[in-house]
């Protein structure tokens, strides 16, 4: 589709992004890959906004996509950088293979790129630079755990850079959390919890337009604590109040707060306070 020459090995490719020469006719709708495909993509055009700023680097950004998600393309976008591909049965039999999931930048958004410094900039291409040499030499019983170590390394240093990226957008990032406290408390104290139920991650991350994997990962770097944690927080917080404050039977306060179960309720809070509802009622009073 991209008109690309044909790769090296069968289940890994790197491609140069200027190579790329797919018409708009093939990109005017989104699709699905089989593959994971790491790029990084820098344009010529100027600085990349974020906000009413410009909080992000503009030395080229990252974009990670896992096998069979929704892609789209801009048939208008010109960028250089490079594109690296690997089928996932490339790591089936390597630890990596098991672990990969646990990097949730692969389920970011396109506006959630990782944008590079200078110098994060030249780690990233340096490892690209490995990889498309170990692939342009004789394929050999020991090229795919050379590729595979390589890989390793490409997707630890992005953890690094991103969970940097988290600071250095800390002012905006924050204004973020503030806006989540405050879904939080107009969920409970509107009563949308007694209708919808308990408020989830996704909606958050909806209201805020971000990501669901983003948006924890963004909190955990901010407060120590993901999106779930946060909520759980503000349930108890609630909980306590509402214990403290007022005749509600424990059953009637877990129903006001979302819960389908009042004995979920319970366990929840004894496992978040150390006391069951009863015995925190008891021992405020």
């Amino acid at each position: 589709m991209l008109q690309l020459p044909k790769p090296m090995h069968p289940l890994i490719s790197l491609a140069d992004n200027c190579q790329m020469n797919a018409g708009a006719e093939m990109l005017d709708h989104p699709f699905f890959l089989n593959f994971y495909k790491i790029s990084y993509k820098y344009s010529s055009t100027g600085r990349i906004g974020y906000g009413q700023g410009y909080y992000d680097f503009n030395e080229g950004g990252m974009m990670f996509t896992a096998p069979n998600q929704l892609i789209y393309a801009d048939p208008g976008a010109k960028y250089s950088g490079y594109t690296l591909m690997f089928h996932p049965d490339f790591i089936m039999n390597y630890p990596l293979g098991r672990t990969i999931k646990k990097y949730g930048f692969f389920s970011y958004e396109t506006n959630e790129a990782l944008h590079l410094s200078e110098r994060e900039k030249k780690v990233i291409l340096g490892l690209f630079g490995n990889i498309g040499e170990e692939l342009n030499t004789s394929i050999d019983e020991i090229s795919q755990d050379v590729l595979v170590s390589y890989l390793e390394v490409l997707l630890n240093y992005s953890n690094r850079f991103y969970k940097r990226q988290f600071i250095t957008r800390k002012a905006v990032n924050n204004d973020v959390l503030a806006r989540i406290e405050q879904l939080l408390e107009a969920y409970f104290d509107d009563a949308k919890a007694l209708t919808n139920g308990l408020p989830t991650v996704e909606y958050l991350a909806s209201q805020v337009n971000l990501s669901p994997r983003y948006l924890s990962d963004m909190l955990r770097a901010l407060t120590g604590q993901n999106s779930q944690q946060l909520i759980h927080e503000k349930l108890i917080e609630k909980a306590k109040e509402k214990l403290s404050s007022t005749d509600l039977s424990v059953s009637e306060i877990a129903y006001e707060l979302g819960f389908e179960h009042p004995q979920s309720f319970s366990k929840l809070f004894k496992t978040k306070t150390q006391l069951s509802p009863l015995e925190y009622r008891h021992s405020f009073n």
